[in-house]
């Protein structure tokens, strides 16, 4: 698999999330992408107690452990990368977490138009 340019929404180079749990689709705490990411998990989120809930109610269970795939479970607070439709599906229903703009992949706009991400930026001031 050949990973796409490591290049946020702004151009810039992609940064990094540290600590557990690993996240992105090659678990490389980066929001990276290539073309077999057919869910264009490119949206760095920071989960919460809602957003899990929701998730979790879609089908999509980010909150219980799964040891065989080595995923932990997700927490209020922790980061994760995550597939922009589901979070433009989130935004939509009014369930959509933060996000982390200088971690999130500059492919996720091919999904999510910048305008609306930066309402929810966790990272600007």
């Amino acid at each position: 698999m050949e990973m796409d340019e490591s290049i946020n929404v702004f151009g810039e180079p992609l940064e990094a999330s540290m600590g557990k749990p690993v996240t992105g689709f090659f678990r490389d705490n980066m929001c990276n992408t290539c073309e077999q990411d057919i869910g264009s998990h490119t949206v760095s989120i920071k989960a919460t107690a809602e957003f899990l809930e929701y998730s979790r109610l879609k089908g999509n269970d980010l909150s219980t452990p799964v040891p065989e795939f080595g995923f932990e479970g997700l927490e209020p607070g922790d980061t994760w990368c995550l597939c922009a439709a589901r979070w433009l599906q989130a935004e939509m229903d009014d369930k959509a977490p933060r996000v982390y703009l200088k971690k999130t992949h500059i492919k996720a706009l091919e999904i999510v138009p910048l305008e609306i991400l930066r309402k929810y930026a966790a990272d600007l001031s």
